[in-house]
């Protein structure tokens, strides 16, 4: 008998496994990710220009730049070096930090109230003519409002003047100072500005500004970068950038500044100026904003051309150079940081979708001028606008909320889940209705997971085999939804990290096991592997930040950690202890003792941050809950049951009005109408109207129909009455 062989082996074709695709500014599309090192990725992003607090709009960017870096590193495994600016030399650095400077020493010279009123009609003639030049109306609305309370704040103070009013001078003083700030500020910037010439009065500014950003930063849970680049401290390697530049045939020096030479670099076969936003090559407007008002314009040799280096004037900062005494441009400074870290290839480089025209477009072209290459960013990643109530955010504007001021109505995590609940390139409406979906989902989880705690702490610990049981099909059913899920979650994540997508699908998942953990035979092994998951998800995502096993800590509310552990066993006997107390006072109907027992459940461990649920033919469910969120369910309550009793008694005056209006005899209905009415049959009904008019037959025939609906209504509710 020949011996048998091993047969062959055939495997079938499994399912593709998608590929991971990011939206890229340089094509406009959605491209595979391929990174120029293999799992290595260089990343930089466009920081902050730091000279007044950071606000949502920061918020916008820095998170969802925050949350796509984590999925990256977390979740699909790359390693990431991540590098940031921060932009500390500046136009409006130099204008802010003076203005500020002069108004201050204008302040402490304690001028008198004379001369504060001169400065200030003078200021406010400034303003007026800026807000006449503008061609912007947004701008010329915002300096219209405050000419008008500058000139209120003016005539309050001259009306307490006139009535020697000395508390009320120094009052309404103080109050024009604070209201006229910036129209003073900038006349005085605009005489006095050539006498600050300490560098660190612009140094100062950035480094107090920095370090709130930091703060800031840190207060919403978003990674440190790996990497702080400043441009002050990048000088030395900004003048060698630009001389290389400048050897290139591609800059050239005048006046003591040195511009970049747009057509000399679009001319070469290997170059192309504006890859980013073709369309805007030609577009002054958006050129001259990316230079900076107090750059000269007129030394350039063509529109197009921007400034590398620029000459200092007095009262602004300055540094030695082959040209003079200057300061970088807004654009070199990030090619040349960005080059320093990273050499002369980017994976992705990261910025607000603002930034693209000049400066983004003015990067690329530094650093391939540079390089002298033609592929300087892979991936060019924007995020999307932010705007307030769906108007647009401004600084410049006075419209927008500091990052501080959201976080006092907000916690940081629900600020991040009204990002990850929006596609990072599109614009994101910072919103009540927006807040409100991101707190309705954040419930959702908690209570998710205060279900899947519950469930593990009711189960037995004497014998762990117990708690391993034959799955049935509602078990066979939730896996399956479980691995749909994972797979559905995935898919998302890999089309241009999608996580709105992927959190509607955790959000069907979550559904489905709220309807699964009904039964009484919820496999607790199932619905933890499940909260797991998503708990996993939920920190790459930056929404956990400790690690919990399961749900949102509470640890912080404590002032210890690990707190679940330490309190639940105690408060799993103190519940079924008084699931017994309720039980005999039920036996023996004490109204009493219930009443104490609900007092415990709905005022006293809620202050405590427990929330205790009774479960009908079941042990109560205990719930470490923050004391914040409890208060604010008690007070929600009170208010629902405040408006039920007030639609109760609306119902119930109503229903008073309808059974008055039943008891009145059909013949006497009419009777009292005698301001339309002035004479009536023997049955009740007008013969004739107020003026003595006889009634119409057409007016009779409605009236005797009213009559006979109320002979209804009567007959009803005596009936009811013999009852």
């Amino acid at each position: 008998m020949a011996k048998r062989t091993q047969p062959n082996w055939i495997l079938e074709t499994g399912k593709p496994i998608p590929a991971l695709r990011l939206y890229n500014s340089l094509t406009r599309k959605k491209e595979i990710f391929t990174p120029l090192n293999g799992n290595k990725i260089l990343w930089y992003s466009c920081g902050p220009t730091v000279y007044d607090a950071s606000h949502m709009g920061h918020a916008r960017s820095y998170i969802s730049f925050d949350i796509m870096r984590r999925v990256l590193s977390d979740y699909f495994g790359y390693e990431v070096l991540y590098v940031m600016n921060i932009t500390d030399i500046d136009d409006k650095i130099i204008k802010k930090a003076r203005k500020e400077y002069l108004f201050k020493k204008y302040i402490d010279e304690k001028r008198e109230i004379a001369d504060v009123l001169e400065d200030t009609k003078t200021a406010l003639k400034l303003l007026i003519v800026k807000a006449q030049k503008t061609t912007d109306d947004s701008v010329r609305d915002m300096l219209n409002k405050l000419r008008d309370s500058v000139d209120s704040a003016i005539k309050d103070l001259e009306s307490a003047i006139k009535e020697n009013n000395n508390e009320g001078m120094n009052s309404s003083l103080q109050i024009l100072l604070q209201t006229a700030k910036d129209p003073i500020a900038e006349k005085l910037d605009n005489e006095y500005s050539s006498s600050v010439n300490e560098n660190s009065i612009f140094t100062d500014l950035a480094r107090h500004w920095e370090s709130k950003f930091h703060e800031d930063m840190d207060s919403l849970n978003i990674l440190r970068p790996h990497v702080l680049t400043r441009v002050s401290e990048y000088v030395p390697e900004i003048i060698d950038y630009i001389q290389q530049i400048i050897k290139n045939g591609m800059a050239y020096e005048s006046n003591s500044s040195v511009y970049f030479d747009v057509n000399a670099f679009d001319s070469k076969d290997n170059h192309t100026y504006a890859k980013l936003v073709p369309e805007a090559y030609g577009d002054v407007g958006s050129l001259e904003e990316g230079e900076g008002e107090l750059t000269n314009n007129k030394e350039k040799r063509s529109p197009t051309d921007f400034a590398l280096w620029k000459a200092s004037k007095v009262g602004e900062p300055w540094w030695d150079s082959p040209w003079g005494k200057g300061r970088p441009g807004w654009h070199i400074e990030c090619s040349v940081m960005a080059s320093a870290i990273c050499g002369n290839t980017l994976d992705i480089h990261t910025g607000g979708v603002d930034l693209k025209f000049p400066h983004h477009d003015n990067e690329i072209a530094q650093a391939e001028a540079y390089f002298d290459n033609d592929c300087w960013v892979r991936y060019f990643l924007h995020s999307g606008h932010l705007t307030i109530a769906g108007c647009k955010m401004s600084k410049s504007l006075k419209n927008f909320i500091t990052i501080a001021e959201a976080l006092q109505q907000y916690s940081a995590r629900q600020l991040r889940f009204s990002f990850l609940l929006h596609s990072w390139r599109d614009t994101l409406d910072y919103s009540k209705n927006t807040m409100d979906y991101a707190l309705s989902y954040e419930k959702m989880c908690n209570e998710f997971f205060l279900n899947v705690k519950d469930l593990i702490n009711s189960e037995p610990i004497s014998n762990i085999s117990d708690n391993f049981k034959k799955w049935n099909e509602r078990d066979l059913e939730l896996n399956n939804v479980f691995s749909l899920t994972k797979e559905a979650v995935h898919e998302a994540l890999c089309d241009n990290l999608d996580t709105r997508s992927a959190l509607d699908k955790i959000k069907e998942c979550i559904s489905k096991c709220n309807i699964y953990l009904k039964n009484d035979d919820a496999k607790s092994q199932l619905i933890k592997s499940i909260s797991t998951y998503i708990m996993k998800l939920l920190k790459v995502f930056g929404i956990i930040v400790e690690n919990e096993q399961i749900g949102f800590s509470v640890s912080e509310a404590f002032n210890f950690s690990n707190v679940e552990e330490k309190l639940m066993p105690y408060l799993k006997v103190f519940g079924e202890f008084r699931d017994e107390v309720r039980r005999k006072a039920k036996e023996i109907n004490n109204k009493d003792i219930l009443e104490c027992c609900d007092i415990l459940r709905d005022t006293k461990l809620p202050e405590l941050g427990v929330r205790l649920e009774d479960r009908e033919g079941k042990p109560s469910a205990i719930k470490l809950v923050d004391k914040e969120t409890l208060l604010k369910e008690k007070q929600e309550k009170e208010l629902q049951k405040q408006l039920k009793e007030e639609a109760k008694k609306k119902q119930q005056a109503l229903q008073a009005e309808k059974d008055a209006q039943r008891r009145i005899h059909p013949k006497e209905m009419f009777l009292k109408m005698v301001d339309k009415f002035s004479a009536f049959d023997s049955e009740g009904l007008p013969t004739h109207d107020i003026d003595g008019k006889e009634i119409s037959k057409g007016q009779l025939k409605k009236l005797q129909k009213l009559q006979q609906a109320q002979y209804k209504k009567y007959e009803e509710f005596m009936s009811n009455q013999k009852l």
